[in-house]
This record gives structure tokens, sequence and C-alpha cells, in this order.
């Protein structure tokens, strides 16, 4: 009989996270002694369209920190059974999972068995004009479509754990799904219940970006005081074959697990309480208890669930021409005036076709727009510590470049006092959301090293 309680931690909630979150987490799923999995959230709306770039560059086109991560945990893992499930295969799964197999190797790790999850790239060989189509709605016309990924449920990564597999590798799937397979696959829920799917996936929902849930964006000093953020600890969600579940972390770790944590990230993007849309089911969060039983213990309990959509979304990602950006700061007496001053420059200089926003940072930059309405205010908070920002766009990168040149030159044709210019220009991506039939998507799973 399966062991009544699942453990499963969270070693990452986005692509920049902390690279040693993991080790605490492990040290506490092996100490605890029973099933467990660590799970690792790593992409973002355009992380996946921008590691398509970096594959077509013949770069990396997985998780760049993927060996970091895993460095410090995956012989510990291997060792205590403590399943790996993570979405860093981005655009390259597979070159995931090699990477992956040769770190073991170096590590003097035994071999793990590792399965990739497909299916998410929906321009990958297919032809089904219909389909295209409907993607083609999510850009403006005429531009050129980099990428397009539905997000996938958690049925290929229940059944690659069921399985055997010790790491499950995958490009997109919906964040919750990473928690959602390893629940179901341990505690043999069925998919068709949608209560216990529901549940499954608010586990998912509260671990999936990390320490937002213990104390890290929820800290606010003065009204929301948290204690030790250099060393926060990451979630951890014990599982029960009930669907409740307890919200924690690891002992002696920073951060801290609240009602108030807890009720926070319930709510994170959540459009509808009553009906959160994902692959694997509709969850109604309007009954949900939250409540303490101990320190840093919150109970979760009450989730809802109703038959999964009918159809998937898909992100579509596409060439959003060029951005630029340049910044000079001014310093000392009449400083905010000074700055204004080469803001003003700059703009005369400029293309006048070019999308332009100027910040006027230490005195109006967040709250202000890009139309440039607050700063044509006359009275501005005054400040002797001013960084301006010009930021252009435009898909000829000769015209973005040539607009954020005149930043440089303010140091000796703008006002006087300029100094630590710093300019860039890259290339932008933009995203656009369909909707996609699920006939359209095949997911499908594989071991790494099969034929």
């Amino acid at each position: 009989m399966a062991d009544p309680v699942f453990r499963i931690g969270c070693g990452a909630g986005f692509g920049g996270d902390r690279l040693d979150a993991a080790v605490p987490v492990v040290d506490a799923l092996a100490e605890a002694g029973g099933p467990a999995c660590l799970m690792f959230e790593t992409l973002a709306e355009r992380t996946l369209a921008l590691a398509q770039l970096e594959r077509a560059a013949g770069r990396i086109g997985y998780d760049a920190h993927l060996e970091g991560r895993l460095s410090p945990v995956l012989k510990r893992c291997l060792d205590h059974r403590i399943a790996i499930v993570g979405n860093f295969g981005a655009a390259d799964p597979e070159g995931a999972a090699e990477a992956i197999a040769d770190l073991a190797k170096r590590l003097g790790c035994r071999a793990p068995k590792i399965a990739i999850v497909g299916g998410d790239d929906l321009l990958s060989g297919s032809n089904d004009a219909d389909l295209a189509a409907l993607l083609a709605t999510g850009v403006p016309a005429g531009e050129r479509v980099i990428s397009a990924n539905a997000y996938l449920g958690a049925r290929e990564i229940a059944a690659a754990l069921t399985g055997g597999a010790d790491v499950v590798v995958t490009g997109r799937v919906a964040d919750p799904a990473l928690a959602v397979g390893p629940i179901v696959a341990h505690l043999g829920w069925d998919f068709d219940d949608c209560d216990l799917i529901a549940a499954a996936t608010m586990a998912g929902h509260l671990l999936e970006c990390g320490a937002q849930v213990t104390g890290g964006y929820f800290c606010d000093p003065g009204f929301k005081d948290v204690d030790g953020l250099e060393a926060i600890g990451f979630p951890i969600c014990e599982v029960s074959a009930d669907g409740s579940l307890v919200v924690t972390k690891p002992r002696s770790s920073g951060g801290c697990v609240s009602e108030r944590t807890v009720k926070e990230q319930l709510l994170y993007e959540i459009h509808d309480p009553a009906a959160y849309l994902t692959p694997d089911v509709v969850l109604d969060l309007t009954a949900v208890e939250v409540r303490e039983i101990g320190r840093d213990r919150v109970r979760v309990s009450g989730a809802g669930g109703k038959p999964r959509p009918e159809t998937l979304k898909a992100t579509v990602c596409y060439e959003g021409g060029f951005v630029g950006e340049g910044e000079i700061s001014y310093a000392g007496p009449n400083a905010l005036a000074r700055a204004r001053a080469a803001m003003e420059t700059v703009k005369r200089r400029v293309d006048k076709d070019l999308k332009f926003r100027a910040d006027l940072i230490g005195s109006t930059s967040l709250f202000a727009d890009d139309s440039g309405l607050l700063l044509s205010a006359r009275e501005l908070p005054e400040s002797r510590d001013v960084r301006l920002r010009i930021a252009v766009a435009a898909k000829d990168r000769r015209a973005v470049e040539a607009a954020i040149y005149e930043v440089g030159a303010l140091y000796t044709c703008g006002p006087a006092g300029g100094g630590g210019v710093r300019t860039s220009v890259r290339s932008r991506v933009s995203t656009g959301s369909v909707l996609v039939p699920r006939a359209s998507v095949t997911p499908s799973y594989r071991f790494h090293g099969d034929a």
C-alpha cells in the first residue's frame, strides 16, 4: 500500500532563481525518509522563445543553469530515491536529458533513468494547416513566428514516474503539472477524480513560485517582516491521500510559512478563484480552508474540481524588433533640471517614428508611462541624484542604434556633470496566446537512450 503522505519540494520557482535553493529541501526530504519528489519550475512566458533563439544560434536550448541547479543535489536524490521533475528542458529536452546523464557520470552517481516529455512544440514537424492558421491569430500580420508551444498537463509525467523514471525532463507544461504528475503517480489517483486532481493542482500552484510562499515576495519591511531572506527556505508540500496538504519548509532555514503567505500565493495569478483553468482540471478555490497548525506549517484543504477544458493554452512567440536603452546620471544641485534637459535633447534628435520612452530614476520612473504624461508635469519630486533612462524601439536595428548613440554624446553635448553612461541594443521577443483543440496536441514521453 502506498505511503499515505507524499512530500514534494520546490528547488526553483523561475529561471533566475537561486542555484543552491534545493539543497536544504533535499536534506529535509531525505531526513523525512518517505516517498518524495523535487520539482524545478524554470520557464516563464518568454523564456522558451529565448531558448529557441539560443538553440537556433547553435547554443544551449535548455536551462543554461541546469548543471548548477542539479550538481549539489543529484547524487543525494538518486541515493534516496527522490524523483526529480523539471521543465528545464525548455527548447531542447533531449539536450537537457543528455546533460543530466553526463553530469551523473561525472559525479559518480548511478546512471539515472531519465524520461523526456514531448509534444508541446506545435511547430516541430506539424503539417496541420488549420493549426497553423489558428496560431497565426496570436501574432500581428506579417510577423515571423519563432515558437509555438502548448501547455501540457501531468499525465505523461505521471506515466513516466510510474514507469520507473528517476528524472523527468519537460519543455512547456503547466506549472502545477510538475507537482500533479508525481502526486498522482505515488498516491495512485485517477485523473478523472476532479476533486483529487484539483488538490494536486493546488499543491503545484502553491509550490510553483518557490520562495513566494515562504516569505520572499511576501516581505514588506515594517508591514510584513520576514527574517533570514539570505537563506530563505523553499517550500515543501506534504500531500495526504484524502487531498489535504501541509505547506512547510526546511527547519532552520530563513523565511516563514503562515496563513498570510499561503493565501497570497494561493490567489497569485488566479483570475477566477472558482474556475482556474489548467490542462488537467478546472480548479475551484472558493471552499478552500487555510489553517496554521504549527510553526511554519499550514494545512490547506477543500479544493474542488471540474472536468478539464477541451482546449489548451498555447503561447506563440514572434520577432518583436529591437529595443535600445541608454542611461546617464546627474547628481548634486539642480540634478533634476539637468536630467530633464538631457532628456529633451535626446528626444528632439531621435527619429520621430521610433517608440520613445524616458524615465527620471530617482524622481519618477515606475509611476510614469510611455506617453510621458507624468514627466510633462511641471512639479516633480526634487532629487540630487537622478539617472536618466532613454528607451527606444523599432523594427530597424540601425535606427535604434543611432538613437541610443545620442545618449553617449551627452557627455559633452548635453548638460554639465553627466556620467556613468551605459547603453545596449538587443532583439526583442513578443508573445501572443491562443487556445488550441486538444486533438491538435499529441503529448508523449520516452526514456533517454531509447531508439
